[in-house]
């Protein structure tokens, strides 16, 4: 996982596209009528200080992207971090690289996190639902919120800095 930079803007746009094209399975999206979903904040992550663009590759190639922030979308705790989005490329996925940089974000941003999953989402679900576990060492249960039209699964925890 590496930080992106502002000059890296289109990659992490264009694997957005992949990712909301993924993401539409279990959320309704719609193209714009340049054909792309488009992420309106990806500037935000180089204006703003509590926002962080990575790039994940694997054995030297592009893999995926992470996009970290502070302040969540469901609770009120403005210290509290926010995985606003997660993406491995599907050829790269199960194979624990997912997990990997999971843990990676959580030990560099340590404090309060909530992970939120879309019920519908299951097979993400069970991603988070094992990697939050593995890297609390005790089984983290997720809460069900419904905000607006949207029903989520919200995992809690504490991340140490790592020693």
């Amino acid at each position: 996982m590496i930080p992106a930079a502002s000059g890296q803007a289109p990659i992490l746009a264009n694997l957005l596209e992949l990712y909301a094209h993924d993401f539409s399975e279990f959320h309704h999206l719609e193209l714009g009528p340049d054909g792309r979903f488009g992420y309106q904040d990806l500037p935000l992550y180089w204006l703003e200080p509590d926002r962080h663009p990575f790039l994940v590759t694997m054995d030297g190639k592009l893999a995926g992207l992470v996009l970290v922030k502070r302040g969540p979308e469901i609770s009120s705790g403005e210290s509290t971090w926010d995985m606003a989005e997660f993406f491995v490329v599907r050829g790269c996925r199960r194979r624990g690289i997912g997990t990997e940089i999971a843990h990676e974000v959580w030990r560099r941003f340590p404090g309060l996190w909530e992970i939120r999953v879309m019920e519908s989402n299951r097979s993400a679900l069970q991603f988070w639902e094992r990697a939050v576990s593995a890297f609390a060492g005790e089984a983290i249960a997720s809460v069900r919120v419904d905000k607006g039209a949207k029903r989520w699964r919200v995992f809690s925890f504490e991340s140490r800095r790592a020693a």
